[in-house]
């Protein structure tokens, strides 16, 4: 019987629609599902989630996993006592910029980020971009973190429907109102699109860990928006837009154009190497935000340019692939 490996599912417990809760969900029905007999999910009550859940991670977590070969942790963190963790770890932000999170989050992250990285049996992170990020921030061998993107799952599709069309056209944004994803930059997009008869609405549930981010008037905030509805909300856009300082990959853009929906991004962080060329990419400054939307908006045939090249761009990332890929890795590193 091949060795178990304990699956982390804190994150999995948590409502947002971030990408390491995509990655934990995903993870934690996936891997089982591929090999019943390696993989074994611990899942924290609800309320263990968010701050609450560190003392369940640090504590009574490694003794769920205490016969493990291995413990794969799908969100950043891990148990900094237990010996046998690998890591997916999807960007080193906190340690970067701490502005953008609480300072409680930004210490402990600077803390405990180092310490489980540098003792994971192996570091799986999701761009090239957070790769040497995370070489360069927490001193980790380049040669013990390896790239592993994620993926787009089938309900992803330009077949999708909202369960109310809205009145309006929009632009689509999904993102939490946090320093880090910029969303006060779509201010003057906001004012230019509403003269044309076009909302800018953001989806995205609340951050606590995030330093919250002001100055939204003019954004239609929806708050989080439950998983069936959201690939609805993306195929009904006239456009995307992600507006990040930082990102570690960017998955909400590859759901966009798996929805045939054309992506404005900025060129932070991963977001150049995630889209491909398949994207309009823009500085993330409010007037250049504001000018590729337009562009993109008020021009048919770009519109039909980018979907085209996203539906492509997309095609190469799903959770099959995914879980592959780290099934495969954790043979090597947790044999």
């Amino acid at each position: 019987m091949a060795a178990e490996i304990v699956i982390n599912a804190r994150a999995a417990a948590r409502p947002e629609l971030g990408g390491v809760e995509r990655w934990a969900r995903e993870l934690s029905a996936r891997l089982p599902a591929l090999r019943p007999d390696r993989y074994r999910v611990a899942r924290p009550p609800a309320a263990l989630a968010h701050r609450a859940g560190h003392a369940w991670e640090q504590g009574l977590l490694p003794a769920q996993a205490r016969r493990a070969k291995a413990l794969l942790n799908p969100a950043n963190l891990a148990p900094v006592a237990f010996p046998r963790n690998v890591i997916v770890i999807h960007d080193a932000a906190a340690l970067r910029n701490p502005a953008w999170y609480s300072s409680l989050y930004a210490a402990w992250q600077a803390r405990v980020l180092p310490a489980v990285a540098r003792r994971a049996l192996h570091v799986v992170t999701v761009s090239e971009f957070s790769r040497r990020e995370i070489v360069d921030l927490l001193g980790v061998p380049v040669e013990r973190v390896s790239v592993v993107p994620g993926g787009v799952g089938p309900s992803f599709t330009p077949e999708a429907r909202t369960a109310a069309e809205r009145e309006r056209p929009y632009v689509l944004c999904v993102a939490s109102a946090t320093a880090r994803k910029n969303l006060a930059a779509l201010g003057p997009a906001a004012a230019a699109l509403g003269a044309e008869g076009v909302d800018v609405v953001v989806a995205g549930g609340g951050r606590p860990q995030f330093a919250a981010e002001t100055g939204l008037d003019g954004l239609t905030l929806l708050g989080h928006v439950d998983d069936a509805d959201l690939p609805g909300l993306y195929a009904g856009a006239r456009a995307f837009v992600l507006p990040s300082l930082h990102e570690g990959f960017g998955l909400t853009a590859i759901e966009a154009m798996a929805c045939g929906t054309p992506v404005v991004a900025t060129r932070a962080g991963a977001l150049p190497e995630t889209t491909g060329g398949a994207a309009r990419l823009v500085e993330p400054d409010p007037e250049s935000i504001r000018d590729g939307l337009l562009s993109v908006v008020t021009d048919d045939r770009e519109r039909a340019r980018l979907r085209a090249a996203g539906l492509q761009r997309a095609r190469a990332f799903t959770w099959e692939r995914t879980v592959r890929e780290l099934d495969a890795l954790l043979s090597v590193a947790a044999p």
